[in-house]
């Protein structure tokens, strides 16, 4: 890679105050050098996306000065709009959300309205569009309506569109959140490849392990530079890291924890590095026996939601493909269940009808034994199943916090003191107590989250459905939603939630796998994440837990087999208790 150079961005001294007082951005001054990859870390609320919004020329900060390729749009607080105009034409934004992005009714004419805009031929915007249509893995979607893709897919839309407009510098603000483990991918493959030919990258992002691949690392916090540098320098400071409410990336949690142990191992975040040190500790012993997995199980126990060869497609279907197609399933009682598959293979649709928010077009969906098909009979589900959508912030509507959470129980026409014992426990569960009565739309937006989940909560359901629910939240955030499922779970609430982190599937009881519209496994998560599966889960663009992928990497390495450990616990006590048996063990 080139050496960087001249500053293309820079930032001195600002300063910028939202209307109800808050400091998003606090005295911050950085620069960033064309042909710069830089990663912006930071908890949510801490001023990320706030960030993003004034390095690409959306927000005007209240005080200090700002340059963007090589306009001066900002200076001690007074805004040239005509340099604004101008700097726009160089930089380019993906946001967090594709919705707030995404403003035509068919991919194609979307992802070709910035380059028209800017005024490219129209045969070059043809060859544009096909490119990053093919870049994004979207080539068979342009001529649907984006309104019916899934969200993963949205942003996939969202992204290309930014990328046929040709930026000199690309902000991208969460561009996988939404994204399947394929999808994530091919993204920081993308970016791999733009980087490499000169395109200055800033990326905010909330997986710490995508933020190895930058140059730099900035660190915010309460709208303030916390940390700043190459991604060792940051990480090295791990104590600081995780006081910041962020983690450590996967080889450097895992380093540590075996140092911790008393494993002799070098402290890095690189997985390579890693791996070469335990390999020597690690000796090889011999290989271990692999037997074929079953792909379907019989359900065991009482069963309380059973789908039986469910179709399902919409008005618009792509080239006639069902959303779902011969789906059959049981899922019981009291136990966690996770929904993975790649971008599009069916999952929110699958949810939806859990719900009895859709009814199948074939087969049938029995839940807590109501079938789905009539009306009068869906209406008995209420209060029985709770959902929370992919973007359950954006359901709230009411002036406080309490006000929100109380709007289900008191339409489900409770006694007023049930009604507030169901509220005042849900906003402890989630830790909005202190929060009731400020408005939800002050709050950060993992608090938002958490607002919106206690909504639901409060309303008491036997079944709870969730729709990504750790999409687009901090560590700490992600961590508190487990915490709060496991304790619904506890209190003998069915799970089930669709998500993209297959360590998070790992830790549920059932794991269900879709793709291209069928169920493809539907077992424990030790059967589904076995090795003899790991081909198969990626040519449906998902893959192994972390943990279980280093382990079999380290096998190849040649290190003895260490069993197929699904959580980081697992893959440190297998490991130490390796080296323990070759004497590496201080």
């Amino acid at each position: 890679m080139a050496a960087p150079t001249a500053p293309v961005i820079s930032l001195e001294h600002v300063t910028l105050v939202y209307d109800q007082g808050t400091r998003a951005l606090d005295d911050v001054s950085l620069s960033i050098a064309a042909g710069e990859r830089v990663c912006v870390l930071g908890a949510n609320g801490s001023g990320k996306s706030t960030l993003a919004s004034v390095l690409c020329g959306l927000l005007a900060p209240d005080e200090g000065t700002v340059d963007l390729v090589g306009e001066r749009v900002l200076d001690g607080g007074d805004v040239d709009l005509e340099a604004y105009r101008r700097a726009r034409h160089g930089i380019g934004l993906v946001f967090q959300n594709p919705d707030d992005q995404i403003v035509t009714t068919v991919v194609a004419e979307d992802v070709a309205f910035g380059p028209e805009n800017l005024g490219v031929p129209s045969d070059q915007i043809g060859l544009r569009v096909a490119r990053e249509l093919h870049r994004v893995a979207l080539d068979d979607y342009a001529g649907m309506n984006p309104a019916r893709l899934s969200g993963g897919q949205k942003q996939r839309v969202a992204i290309a569109g930014a990328l046929a407009m040709e930026r000199q510098v690309l902000v991208l603000d969460e561009p996988g959140a939404l994204l399947d483990v394929r999808g994530r991918r091919s993204i920081m493959h993308v970016m791999d490849r733009m980087h490499a030919a000169g395109t200055t990258l800033v990326h905010i992002t909330h997986f710490m392990d995508e933020a190895l691949a930058a140059d730099r690392v900035i660190v915010m916090d309460h709208g303030r530079i916390a940390l700043e540098g190459t991604p060792d320098e940051v990480f090295s400071r791990g104590e600081k890291v995780r006081g910041l409410s962020l983690e450590m990336p996967f080889a450097a949690r895992l380093s540590t924890a075996l140092r911790d142990g008393g494993v002799d191992v070098p402290w890095t975040c690189d997985e390579d590095e890693l791996r070469k040190s335990l390999a020597r500790v690690c000796a090889h012993g011999g290989t271990s026996p692999q037997t074929p997995v079953p792909l379907t199980r019989e359900p065991i126990g009482e069963p309380v939601v059973t789908c039986e060869h469910v179709g399902y497609s919409y008005s618009d279907a792509r080239h006639g493909r069902d959303a779902l197609s011969d789906v059959s399933l049981s899922l019981r009682r009291g136990t966690t269940c996770a929904i993975v598959g790649q971008t599009g293979s069916g999952k929110s649709t699958l949810l939806r009808l859990l719900c009895a928010l859709e009814v199948p077009d074939v087969g049938r969906v029995v839940i807590n034994g109501i079938a789905t098909e009539k009306r009068r009979e869906r209406r008995r589900l209420r209060g029985v199943v709770g959902f929370v959508m992919q973007h359950p912030e954006r359901q709230l509507f009411a002036r406080t916090v309490i006000e929100d959470v109380s709007y289900g129980p008191r339409n489900m026409h409770l006694p007023p003191d049930e009604a507030d014992r169901r509220v005042e426990r849900a906003l402890a569960l989630v830790g909005l107590s202190e929060k009731a009565e400020s408005s939800p739309f002050e709050l950060s937006g993992g608090q938002r989250r958490l607002c919106a989940i206690a909504g639901i909560l409060a309303m008491e359901p036997r079944i709870l459905v969730l729709d990504e629910p750790n999409a687009g939240l901090d560590p700490h955030g992600r961590a508190e939603v487990r915490r709060i499922l496991a304790e619904v779970n506890g209190a003998g609430v069915t799970v089930v939630q669709v998500t993209h982190s297959m360590e998070d599937a790992a830790t549920c009881d059932e794991v269900v796998v879709l793709n291209q519209s069928r169920l493809l496994m539907h077992r424990t998560p030790d059967e589904v994440f076995s090795p003899e599966n790991e081909q198969l889960l990626r040519e449906s663009g998902l893959g192994l837990p972390a943990p279980l992928r280093f382990a079999l990497a380290l096998e190849q390495d040649g290190a003895e087999p260490l069993g197929n450990p699904l959580t980081e616990d697992a893959l440190v006590s297998a490991i130490t208790t390796r080296a323990a048996a070759s004497g590496e063990v201080s």
